[in-house]
């Protein structure tokens, strides 16, 4: 990454509210520079510019640590794909400990590389279907927060996420701002699932005029049994 670009990157996560240490700022900068070099091979991103990566990937992801919802915390990132948002939360906040959940194994492969090349000890990556693993009984209600940036319907994302989080936990799903109506289906299942009624927080992206948002849930009860179900129930609703 060019010093210009780590520039860019240094003001945009100031402008969330952020004071990224020189070091966090080196390892971003390796990270996107590995991930654009594996990008020609493997597909995982559809974004190949280095400005639009800092911009729409990293400092996307690190939008979620304003919330105070990572510090010190076990936290899951389901569906982490290239690492987003989970990696650069690991990054820019060594006290959280970061597993990144995934069912692609040569994804995985990819970002343990770059867990060992950027010399991080609190990220755990953990292969499986988000589904099977919130029934798994080492998994099941064993995380403080899940995060996820994955590209699904929100009434997915939280059968998905909300077994993994233990009573009192959060799950914390980063969305568009268009979402109401997804937002407004998905409370039955997150009442299923043990939820409280979602939190919405609106943002701005630095560097640009493009509003998202964190939809934040609170477990109050343990998941169920029979929760979650097989994905053909999930996804059908």
């Amino acid at each position: 990454m060019s010093p210009e670009l780590t520039e860019t990157l240094a003001a945009g996560l100031t402008a969330l509210g952020l004071s990224p240490a020189p070091a966090a700022l080196d390892q971003l900068g390796r990270y996107c520079d590995l991930l654009l070099e594996k990008n020609q091979v493997m597909n995982l991103t559809a974004v190949t510019e280095p400005a639009q990566v800092v911009r729409r990937h990293f400092l996307d992801s690190a939008a979620l640590l304003p919330t105070r919802a990572l510090q010190g915390k076990a936290v899951v990132d389901v569906g982490t794909g290239a690492g987003f948002p989970g990696l650069v939360l690991a990054i820019l906040d060594p006290s959280a400990h970061i597993t990144l959940l995934d069912s692609q194994g040569k994804r995985l492969d990819w970002l343990a590389e770059v867990v060992g090349e950027l010399g991080l000890d609190n990220v755990t990556i953990l292969q499986g279907r988000a589904e099977e693993v919130g029934l798994d009984k080492e998994q099941r209600e064993r995380y403080d927060t899940a995060v996820s940036r994955a590209v699904a319907a929100l009434p997915v994302l939280a059968e998905l996420c909300l077994p993994l989080v233990k009573p009192g936990g959060l799950f914390l799903a980063m969305k568009s701002n268009k979402t109401d109506e997804e937002i407004e289906a998905a409370a039955p299942i997150i009442q299923t699932l043990g939820g409280e009624p979602p939190f919405v927080l609106d943002y701005r992206l630095p560097g640009s005029e493009t509003y998202q948002r964190i939809v934040t849930v609170l477990k109050a009860r343990p998941t169920p049994p029979g929760y979650p179900r097989r994905w053909s129930k999930i996804k059908n609703g």
